[in-house]
């Protein structure tokens, strides 16, 4: 899983990269939250660390503008330890709070702790989440406890953004990776799909599947 790093103190960004490398994490370092954020867009990594006193962006802009476009976790590591920083992370969306001085091991636990929270059960070709099961191998859906019939094409969706937990895909990714390479069809096809899956597929607490104004879709898990 590959961890996106923020911090203007390239001392801490070694220490907790070689801490996470040894977890055989893939750790991406920034030092500028602007670049931090284009680059989140560009390439959404599988959690953030993030640091509150940045050049280019703060970090509880940052985690505003991600907000708006994923739902990928975010641990905020800062030097700020007031009640109401730790309140104002969180508020911000937030999914962890830590200050420095930190211990490593700790760090550790608290990033395996929140993606824990965020991972599917996931077999070979089935996906499971609280009240939902999605069979590919079957071509089942199973939305609590019940049978429900789907189309060929609406259960590969479903089973794709459902397997990436959190991702925003664009229309024409959808496409791509869905329909493939080969389909030039209208990209709103997908919308069309994702129209018949929610009729389908009622929202809950657990999950939901997404609308990205402006970008896309995605399947949301809820912490």
């Amino acid at each position: 899983m590959r961890i996106m790093a923020v911090d203007d103190d390239k001392n801490i960004l070694e220490l907790v990269s070689i801490y996470l490398e040894k977890e055989g994490f893939e750790v991406v370092k920034e030092t500028d939250g602007g670049q931090a954020l284009k680059d989140f867009g560009d390439s959404p990594p599988d959690l953030v660390i993030l640091d509150l006193m940045l050049p280019g962006m703060d970090g509880m802009s940052f985690c505003r503008e991600a907000r708006r476009i994923s739902n990928v976790p975010i641990i905020m590591l800062t030097a700020k330890g007031e009640t109401q920083d730790k309140v104002a992370g969180l508020e911000t969306g937030a999914d962890d709070y830590i200050v420095k001085p930190f211990e490593p091991k700790e760090l550790i636990a608290r990033v395996k702790a929140v993606l824990r929270r965020y991972e599917p059960k996931v077999s070979e070709e089935a996906v499971n989440y609280p009240g939902i099961e999605i069979n590919k191998t079957q071509y089942r859906l199973v939305v609590d406890g019940e049978e429900v019939k789907v189309a060929p094409k609406e259960l590969e969706l479903i089973y794709f953004l459902a397997a990436h937990p959190n991702q925003v895909f664009t229309r024409e990714q959808l496409l791509d990776l869905v329909w493939g390479y080969e389909f030039y069809g209208d990209s709103r096809t997908v919308d069309v799909h994702i129209k018949r899956l929610r009729e389908k597929i009622p929202d809950t607490e657990a999950y939901e599947l997404k609308t990205v104004w402006g970008v896309g879709y995605k399947f949301e898990v809820k912490p």
